[in-house]
């Protein structure tokens, strides 16, 4: 049964004059538009007419996967010969099929079936996963008219263009569609576009009044109409088009396009039909591949491949000249090789040509020096260093039941190497959560609770206090001791409320009514007033609980009516004239319903920065209600309506300076002729039109708005994420440089700095604005000028700021002195152009912090991108709103906040955490971890494929160059793939140089991975080196020892085959002892990859020595009958094994006992147990593992001791000095 209308709602005509209005004589002209662009043509309520082409369009159905099933193969296929490795062995197994290869061909295609068949059995999972998410999105069902007024359910990938669609309240629109009706009278209906640009407040859109009577399911019976619009396009702000229907042709714009994943809020239902499907619709047109990303270790991987390829050439080049020289000159004198009939790869009078096939063969042979399972290995490691960052507990969060998530897992070892952060601030560092906490009201400040800033001025105030100067010093200071914690500063402890979200005002003065025995109750009425009445947000009853919840445009908003209902003045009902408030304590002494007539709204705008309403009361007395910024409302008020100006003034200041928000009040009483005039003009600069209507609403809201009088002003508190202010402490600590951008303006911006211990007291303040008074008077000077004249003496003043602050900071002697670098969006944008961007960057590395404000998200982007390729080092950037995914896609790593601006920065992160606070153990745990995890595991892959490869080499050296393979086809197929890619895998996931909680203690620790103290030129070509030098120890020994000797038991001596056998074991044994020792942390796990890698060996050898003969050739039955039985073989096995990690050893302990590494000295530490028995001296070597900084309240600290060491020092060799002066003032926030 169709759902009857709602009546008397509200009425969208009287809201929202600055951005939408309705339509006039004049406006109801169609638009005209031809050409390309403008093509589309839907024939509503008639989908089968789009079933043909021209006007069939794509189908609802969207895939955001990678492959399909035709083109997973060749494009999987393409991907992984990209690599230059997988190239090279996809060459040399092609080259395996032919006569000079060295190796069969199953040794050489083997392999690489394996690793590339591994590599795209992982791309197909994650495809696979993103399939389903599509399938999931494709299934969802949506009411679609059938035919004959009847509706039913069909999933959203079968909806056509053309179908008329109801949607109801808090679903999701499936298509991008045009408003035909609401349940509300005029049509109007409001929707949520979070998923869209990430905003939270609701926007408003009204249908055509043509379409008004499609009121219920059964009035699309007969439905036909015609929309001319544009062709599917990105813009998500702009529609253009025209709707045929009723023998009318109607324009249509913006406010009745309904856009795909949006969705309905506030509103019953609505009818639409649908104009965009699928990947059309402006979502989609929308959705942009995110960045390809690379760590600093992949790409420097490269450079290092390209060096073993140059050595594989080098060595193939030596090969290809010594078997053209034994082919030339020795081989005439083989006469068993018949150099008389031999073809051209033994010809001795073609030794070119013989050499050049060699060429090939060698490049075949000495492959092994390229690590085929490196890609693979470290892509399996690194999707499981993912998952333990995933299933991390300590990055949970219960509140919200949100884990962490390593959105790729290709830039895991990146998070060990970052430099800077660029943070955003609301959402991120605030919780984005309004909360009512002071006022004031007619000269009166109200509100006892401290903010957040207070709290921790206060909290560290008495910590710096309470430190007492010991006789041994100043040990008991140590700043790495500091933890906060939380501060209770409610008067009432023992009485505590329930809290209520977005409210934590206290002052018993104004609550349970007391405000009535306030000496200024009337003024105080009005202020509670034009909170319950000002806004434009809609109750919502739950149903259960007959609770009352507010939609509100914006948070602040949300805050003021909850403050307003627990104030007495409840928002009840809006109606489509009325706002209607329930006052707990009226006059009267019982509860009342006031009913509040609606004449005007001038809406709040970013430009005008305030709000008002004209309303009437229940007296006929027409009042003008006005809020908006301080500077703004001041300017407007009458001269008898400035008498709580000058306290007003102070208590905003004082509350800026604790962090809040703040906003002021004010009203004006208009006579009901001077009203009526008002509202003439205002109609008609309402439905004026042209280009200076906007222009004309201006300034007729100007001449309403003023001669106000002021009545107080609010002051609401954007709550610090829990943790922040420790976190950036222990990121400070760690060495990491912090950007604060924020669109905040500058002096909310500098409190939350406060906060944070960005800045502190005692800190310089570098602020470079664009109108700061110099540039004022520069301006005034220049009114008669050219624009241009203008607009360079502003970036003329900006780049003398900029080098004046430059120059302070060169002539500042005192070492301990920090800089903070505080920025407006208006200076940014010419700091940022291409002749002044060097000059401020240089700046800004100079400062221990910077803080940019009014920065758009655009300014964001070219930020970060400055600051990455500016400074070469690896950049962080994190945020949680829509307006944060240019500078999260632009930096080395994104890291999006699951907060309540919406998906947009989850969906274009690298990781994605729930709280601020989670980075430090993101960062300085894993980061630190996957960074050395991967270093190492690189290293090693090149010294074990360097020690193997080199082999190969010197034997064909020994062997005339003439191609052959000591090893069997199966020992070196399986050296790669199965017998070392454990060992290092385990290495790569498991290993651990402190334990998470050390490195927390010990944050300088990260360091390293910025410093790239692991996989810088010097220790990967030690590893190289350590290869090269396990070669020569694993060959010429085997060689020598099994040469000439006997070896079996009737006095044969060792053939190719056992020799080759020997070096093999020699090889496993070597390489993994090595990483044995390059281990720091076991768990059974290594122990069984490691030593289970050697065993896996022989049961191998035994195994295929027990195949017949014509399978295992020469192995067959070798370890048995021949190596097993001799001790020389086993003697040179230990032997062999003990050379090869004997300069490893002693390079290790030589380092350790004279050259240690910080996390050495813990790892003594820790073993020995001394962090338990003496606890002063673990305390006193955290204190030393911290990066000097100059931010973060250990910095605080610092400044706090070197103060109290100076009154010491005073007192001591001064002591009249410190009487005579008077105390220095405290630290002020």
């Amino acid at each position: 049964m169709p759902r009857g209308r709602i009546r008397a709602k509200l009425r969208q005509s009287n809201l929202y004059t600055f951005c939408l209005r309705p339509r006039t004589a004049e406006e109801e002209e169609p638009h005209s538009f031809n050409g390309p662009g403008y093509s589309r043509i839907v024939h509503c309520n008639q989908p089968h007419m789009h079933c043909r082409k021209p006007l069939k369009y794509a189908s609802n159905y969207i895939s955001t996967t990678k492959y399909n099933i035709i083109s997973f193969l060749p494009k999987a296929m393409f991907e992984q010969f990209r690599r230059v490795a997988n190239l090279y062995f996809l060459l040399a197994a092609c080259l395996s099929l032919s006569d000079i290869a060295p190796f069969s061909a199953v040794s050489m295609i083997a392999p690489l079936a394996f690793v590339v068949g591994l590599s795209m059995a992982k791309e197909a999972l994650e495809d696979w996963r993103r399939f389903m998410q599509d399938v999931k999105v494709n299934s969802r069902k949506a009411n679609v008219h059938m035919g004959d007024g009847v509706f039913n359910n069909k999933p959203w990938q079968r909806i056509r263009v053309g179908d008329v669609v109801k949607v109801e309240k808090d679903q999701f629109f499936p298509a991008d569609l045009l408003l035909l009706s609401s349940s509300y009278e005029d049509g109007i209906c409001y929707v949520e576009t979070m998923n869209l640009d990430g905003e939270t407040n609701l926007k408003v859109k009204r249908s055509l009044e043509v379409t008004l009577p499609l009121e219920d399911d059964m009035a699309f019976k007969d439905f036909t109409g015609m929309i001319r619009c544009e062709d599917p396009n990105p813009s998500l702000y702009t529609f253009v088009g025209n709707f045929e229907y009723d023998r009318q042709i109607n324009p249509l714009d913006p406010s009745q396009i309904l856009l795909r994943d949006s969705k309905l809020r506030n509103t019953t239902f609505v009818y639409g039909v649908v104009i965009f499907t699928g990947h059309d619709s402006k979502v989609m047109q929308n959705s942009t591949k995110s960045p390809s990303k690379r760590s600093r270790i992949e790409r420097k991987m490269d450079y290092i491949i390209y060096v073993l390829f140059t050595v594989l050439v080098l060595l193939s080049a030596i090969s290809s000249i010594g078997f053209a020289i034994k082919t030339k000159y020795q081989m005439p004198d083989w006469w068993y090789l018949r150099p008389d009939k031999a073809d051209s790869m033994y010809d001795p009078k073609r030794s070119s040509v013989a050499a050049a096939i060699h060429l090939v063969t060698a490049l075949i042979l000495y492959g092994y020096l390229i690590p085929i399972s490196l890609y693979v290995s470290i892509e399996v490691v690194k999707v499981l260093q993912a998952m333990f960052i995933n299933q991390d507990i300590q990055m949970y969060d219960e509140e919200s039941g949100t884990p962490a998530q390593a959105r790729t897992s290709n830039l895991n070892e990146e998070l060990g190497q970052v430099d800077t952060i660029l943070s955003d601030k609301t959402g991120t560092l605030t919780c984005n959560q309004m909360d009512f906490l002071k006022c004031s009201i007619a000269g009166t400040a109200y509100g006892t609770r401290s903010s957040e800033v207070e709290l921790a001025a206060a909290k560290q105030m008495i910590e710096e206090e309470s430190e007492d100067v010991h006789d041994n010093g100043m040990s008991g200071l140590g700043p790495s001791e500091i933890e906060l914690e939380t501060v209770i500063t409610s008067k009432d402890d023992i009485d505590q409320k329930p809290p209520i979200k977005g409210f934590s005002f206290e002052d018993s003065r104004l609550m349970d009514g007391n405000w009535t025995k306030e000496p200024n109750a009337d003024v105080i009425l009005l202020f509670f007033r034009i909170l319950a009445v000002c806004h434009t947000a809609i109750p919502e009853m739950n149903d259960e609980t007959s609770a009352i919840a507010y939609e509100a445009e914006s948070p602040d908003e949300g805050a003021f009516l909850v403050a307003a209902r627990e104030f007495g003045f409840e928002f009840s009902k809006r109606t489509q004239s009325s706002v209607f408030i329930r006052e707990r304590y009226s006059s009267a002494g019982s509860p009342i319903e006031r009913e509040f007539r609606l004449l005007n709204l001038l809406d709040f705008t970013s430009k005008r920065k305030r709000m008002s309403v004209v309303v009437r009361d229940g007296d006929g007395q027409v009042l003008l209600l006005c809020k908006g910024a301080d500077s703004i409302i001041f300017e407007r008020l009458a001269k008898n309506g400035r008498m709580f100006e000058e306290a007003t003034t102070k208590h905003l200041n004082e509350y800026g300076e604790a962090g809040l928000r703040t906003l002021a009040l004010a009203y004006r009483k208009l006579e009901k002729s001077e009203y009526v005039a008002w509202n003439n003009e205002f109609l008609k600069a309402k439905t004026s039109i042209g280009a200076d209507r906007d222009a004309m609403l201006e300034r007729v809201a100007d001449m309403i708005e003023k001669d106000l009088i002021l009545v107080g002003a609010t002051a609401v508190e954007d709550k610090l994420q829990k943790g922040v202010p420790q976190c950036i402490d222990k990121l400070a600590q760690a060495g990491l440089k912090i950007w604060v951008l924020t669109g905040d303006k500058m002096e909310t911006a500098i409190n939350i700095g406060f906060a944070c211990s960005l800045l502190r007291q005692g800190m310089k303040q570098i602020r470079i604005s664009s109108m700061n008074n110099d540039t004022k008077e520069e301006l005034i000077s220049c009114q008669t000028l050219l624009p241009l004249v203008t607009v360079q003496a502003v970036k003329e003043n900006i780049a003398m700021q900029m080098t004046n602050a430059s120059q302070m900071i060169k002539l500042e002697k005192d070492p301990h002195a920090a800089f903070a670098l505080i920025i407006d969006g208006k200076s940014l944008t010419y700091a940022l152009e291409d002749d002044m961007k060097n000059q401020f960057l240089n700046l800004a590395v100079d400062c221990a912090s910077v803080i940019c404000c009014r920065v758009s998200p655009k300014q964001k982007a070219l930020v970060t991108r400055l600051v990455k390729e500016g400074t070469g080092k690896t950049t962080l950037a994190i945020g949680d709103g829509a307006n944060d995914v240019g500078m999260i896609q632009e930096a080395d790593i994104g890291v999006g906040i699951s907060g309540v601006e919406g998906m947009q920065a989850i969906m274009a992160s690298d990781f994605a955490i729930a709280q601020f606070r989670f980075l430090e153990r993101l960062l300085v745990v894993h980061g630190h971890w996957c960074y050395k995890r991967i270093a190492q595991m690189i290293c090693y892959f090149f010294y074990k494929n360097i020690a193997f490869g080199l082999t190969l080499f010197y034997f064909e050296a020994f062997a005339s160059f003439s191609g052959q393979s000591i090893y069997d086809d199966w020992y070196m197929l399986l050296f790669n793939v199965l017998l070392t890619s454990l060992p290092v895998i385990s290495l790569g996931v498991f290993e651990q140089d402190v334990s998470s909680e050390v490195c927390l203690q010990f944050p300088a620790l990260y360091q390293q991975g910025p410093k790239n103290l692991f996989f810088d030129w010097y220790r990967i070509f030690g590893w190289m080196g350590n290869g090269l030098y396990t070669s020569l120890v694993i060959f010429f020994p085997s060689i020598i020892m099994f040469h000439n000797e006997a070896f079996r038991n009737d006095g044969q001596t060792a053939d190719m085959s056992a020799v080759g056998t020997i070096m093999f074991t020699c090889i496993i044994w070597a390489v993994n002892c090595q990483i044995a020792l390059a281990m720091s942390h076991f768990t059974w796990i290594q122990h069984l990859f490691v030593w289970g890698s050697v065993a896996t060996w022989y049961l191998f050898l035994l195994a295929y020595g027990t195949v017949s003969p014509v399978i295992s050739g020469n192995a067959f039955k070798l370890l048995v009958e021949a190596l097993a039985p001799a001790p020389v073989y086993w003697f040179a096995t230990i032997l062999v094994t003990v050379a090869c990690i004997l300069p490893y050893l002693v390079h290790i302990s030589f380092q350790r006992a004279f050259h240690p590494m910080d996390h050495h000295i813990i790892q003594e530490i820790k073993y020995y147990k001394k962090d338990v028995e003496d606890q002063r001296m673990w305390t006193r070597e955290q204190s030393k593992a911290r990066q000097k900084t100059k931010i973060g309240f250990s910095a605080r600290v610092d400044a706090k001791i070197r103060h109290l060491r100076m009154r010491l020092h005073t007192r001591k060799y001064h002591p009249g000095t410190e009487a005579a002066r008077p105390a220095p003032s405290q630290p002020i926030l």
